[in-house]
């Protein structure tokens, strides 16, 4: 089965079904999605707004990271699972649109993002944690903030492309 026979059937299951010919269960998913949404980049932007040294700069980047470490996460995999069901009502649509594709290339490029902020930066944490950030968690800092947003702006164009 090709891809495009593959999304054509997610979209036909009971599960996509479902949720598309619902009143209800499309729109709660969709109001889910966004709260997770934004809990993600809330939480995300105190975090990088620190390692960019403008706010927050009284407290100790790992606390920040500490603490909102978690609720990110729980906050992305709420995303995720939402996501997942309003990708299901709608699969072969969605597949059809640039912006979301482009969505989950910038997805990709901000997990890349973190991943090398956690391996460089914020392994000599010890030695900016007070005080200035080092050039790479400012420079992981501006990119995360600018990558979220640019996944929010392809997200909601998703929204009014259908």
């Amino acid at each position: 089965m090709d891809l495009p026979a593959l999304f054509k059937a997610l979209q036909a299951s009971p599960l996509g079904s479902t949720i598309s010919q619902s009143t209800w269960m499309f729109p709660t998913f969709e109001t889910i999605h966004v709260v997770a949404i934004a809990t993600v980049l809330g939480t995300i932007a105190v975090v990088d707004l620190r390692l960019l040294g403008v706010a927050s700069k009284g407290r100790p980047a790992s606390a920040l990271i500490h603490e909102f470490l978690p609720w990110t996460w729980g906050a992305f995999a709420l995303a995720l699972i939402s996501g997942t069901l309003l990708f299901t009502s709608r699969a072969a649509d969605y597949m059809a649109l640039p912006f979301f594709l482009a969505k989950f290339v910038i997805m990709a490029a901000a997990a890349a993002n973190m991943l090398v902020f956690h391996l460089t930066a914020e392994r000599r944490i010890a030695s900016w944690n007070m005080g200035r950030p080092v050039i790479g968690a400012r420079v992981a800092g501006g990119l995360s903030l600018a990558l979220w947003a640019l996944i929010v702006v392809c997200g909601r164009q998703v929204g009014f492309s259908l």
